[in-house]
């Protein structure tokens, strides 16, 4: 296994990234799009950063302006762009984020590092064939979603190459259950966890084996979420409560460059 690298600018790098990537709008936290920027600059291999999900292009100029600086390969952004959550496409059918989304990376000056791609991830994962380093599924957040991007996909994730959930830790029932399901419980998978919403593990599909004590403690603390997330819907009083404190449970602090590197490095 190779050793990550961490670049010596890195943390100028993110600064910056963060500075252009803040004007977007989406829910994209700091933490959470400093963490997106140290896997763009860090996980080894080549391959594609494949972004499912861009909505307005909050992710995508933080992934491409950290890959640009690198000269790591494209960000593929997948996306319909006609959420009908995001978009309230219920009132307005003919709403599209795709307007913005060219209009945010054009001005943050990543054009040329972005694929964008408007389509539905199903339809693009059937003719794929190029390697992926990165894989950020954001898109369709239910179980049939979440666990169809990560199976349309994963075969062409390169070996010590990252899949990335985001959203796994709010009340949504695919990410969360995607993850530990057909992630933390398979020995494909080596070092994984959590930093804010983001659910991610590497993928160490000749030794993942050697990370299965990990992967099984962290497990337990996140399967206990499934409950209060399977059916969606927003909670309230003692049961919101209730999810709260086991998701505090969970281990889900911003990690730094180093200690990441010493996780995945560590098997």
């Amino acid at each position: 296994m190779a050793t990550v690298n961490i670049p010596a600018d890195l943390e100028t790098v993110l600064n910056d990234a963060w500075e252009e990537t803040q004007r977007v709008p989406g829910h994209l936290t700091e933490n959470e799009a400093r963490f997106l920027g140290l896997l763009a600059a860090c996980v080894p291999g080549k391959g594609a950063i494949v972004e499912i999900g861009s909505f307005k292009g909050r992710s995508t100029v933080m992934l491409a302006k950290v890959a640009s600086h690198y000269g790591h390969g494209p960000v593929v952004a997948i996306d319909p762009h006609n959420s009908d959550i995001l978009l309230k496409t219920e009132d307005h059918p003919e709403d599209s984020s795709y307007r913005d989304f060219l209009g945010n990376i054009r001005a943050a000056r990543v054009s040329n590092q972005v694929e964008p791609h408007l389509a539905r991830s199903m339809d693009v994962a059937r003719s794929w064939e190029r390697p992926i380093r990165v894989l950020w599924i954001d898109g369709d957040h239910s179980l049939e979603g979440a666990k169809g991007d990560l199976d349309g996909f994963l075969p062409h994730v390169e070996p010590e190459g990252v899949v990335a959930f985001h959203d796994a830790l709010n009340v949504f029932p695919g990410p969360i259950r995607v993850f530990v399901e057909d992630v933390l419980g398979s020995d494909r998978f080596g070092a994984a966890g959590f930093v804010h919403s983001i659910a991610w593990a590497q993928y160490r599909p000749e030794d993942g084996g050697a990370f299965r004590d990990s992967r099984a403690a962290l497990a337990r603390r996140a399967s206990r979420l499934f409950p209060f997330v399977d059916t969606g819907k927003e909670l309230r009083g003692m049961m919101k409560r209730r999810y709260k404190l086991r998701r505090y449970l969970v281990p889900h602090s911003a990690i730094s460059a180093r200690k990441w590197a010493a996780l995945v490095d560590e098997g």
